[in-house]
């Protein structure tokens, strides 16, 4: 005999199979990170700033990196949700002296415009093909800060040429150097890990795992 169930009776079912699925954990999550696998241990890590009683967390990153670009929105999201202690800080992966990229990031730190620019660089590379994603000069890279609220194009250009800038460049590259970093994005906590995660949303899951575990250990 064929047995039916009436549309009442499968809606209900639906939102049971749904609600039972919230409450299961994510593929991501649901099991305690390995090491080799989901994260290395840095020999001799170091933190890129002094720690002052917080959990770092950097991104090692690049403007031109469709990956970073990307991986940008989830870590919007995450970084929000952070507690007080955790401190998330972005680090140009400067594997070059040439990379415009990262020098203008630092220039803009230096001048306080990188919160204000962070985004809108992204979206000149990957959205707008205002700048492109490798090869941008530096008077294009000056010349686009400019118009985000530098005070001029020949002023930007003199920061990112500057002796300060060459300081946090060199500094940049011993960081992922030291780190191991061999692409982008990578997460570093405390100095100690990185991740190397499968996917962006992986990455994320196992940095809350280490951050939880630098936390017990205080």
């Amino acid at each position: 005999m064929l047995v039916t169930v009436s549309s009442r009776v499968r809606v209900a079912l639906g939102a049971a199979l749904l609600a039972l699925a919230a409450l299961l954990p994510a593929n991501a999550q649901d099991h305690a990170p390995v090491e080799n696998l989901d994260y290395a241990v840095i020999p001799d890590g170091q933190p890129w700033q002094p720690l002052q009683g917080r959990i770092e967390v950097v991104e090692v990153f690049s403007y031109g990196c469709v990956h970073c670009f990307h991986f940008q929105r989830l870590m919007d999201a995450w970084t929000r949700a952070q507690s007080e202690d955790v401190r998330v800080t972005y680090v140009p992966a400067a594997f070059s002296a040439n990379d415009t990229f990262a020098r203008g990031f630092f220039a803009a730190e230096a001048l306080g415009l990188q919160a204000k620019t962070h985004h809108a660089v992204f979206s000149a590379v990957h959205e707008r093909s205002r700048l492109p994603r490798s090869g941008a000069g530096i008077d294009a890279i000056a010349g686009f800060y400019a118009e985000q609220g530098a005070v001029s194009q020949s002023a930007f250009r003199a920061a990112m040429t500057s002796a300060a800038t060459d300081k946090k460049l060199n500094a940049a590259h011993a960081f992922a150097m030291r780190s191991g970093v061999q692409g982008t994005p990578t997460l570093i906590i405390n100095g100690r890990y990185r991740v190397t995660a499968r996917s962006l949303e992986d990455t994320l899951a196992i940095a809350d795992q280490l951050i939880a575990r630098e936390r017990a250990e205080r």
